[in-house]
């Protein structure tokens, strides 16, 4: 077993004077984010939003998949989401890399097939990104009843830009 033990010591300190502590779960600013896993990306400092203001879904390459339509419907109806935004990013992995170069890259860092593992590329980020929302606006569940945009971040400069 690995050792977690700086993570559970620092977790430890977090929650000594937690200031989430009854926090109801809402978005009090009626945000959801769908970005990418990046960790270069801060979804709440890069708005100005503090924890609780927004819901947030990530995944590799920032897409609106089945799982993130789901958040994003159930933030709609029941989490108080009003403004939905999309936000892949530059220099991302998955829009830089065909499907067969980063299985490559897996194979060779498991050391074992990786064949069988579909891997979500994105050709064409801008187009790709023109999907989503329209998946997103055009959706019986969420329509109109959100403000949706789509968004492209920076990891350069820090600062998003809308394309949609």
């Amino acid at each position: 077993m690995r050792n977690f033990d700086d993570l559970l010591g620092a977790n430890a300190t977090y929650a000594s004077d937690f200031p989430l502590s009854g926090f109801d779960g809402v978005a009090h600013a009626g945000v959801a984010i769908v970005t990418c896993m990046d960790s270069r990306i801060d979804p709440l400092n890069m708005l100005g939003l503090k924890p609780g203001d927004a819901k947030i879904f990530r995944n590799p390459g920032g897409r609106v998949t089945p799982q993130a339509m789901e958040a994003l419907i159930l933030g709609v109806h029941l989490l108080n989401v009003n403004r939905i935004l999309i936000v892949p990013h530059t220099r991302c992995a998955v829009a830089s890399s065909t499907e067969a170069e980063i299985r490559e890259r897996v194979e060779k860092s498991a050391g074992v097939d990786a064949s069988w593992q579909p891997f979500h590329v994105v050709e064409d980020q801008l187009r790709a990104l023109g999907e989503d929302v329209h998946k997103v606006t055009s959706h019986p569940l969420i329509g109109d009843r959100a403000l949706v945009g789509g968004f492209v971040y920076d990891v350069d400069s820090g600062l998003i830009s809308q394309k949609i």
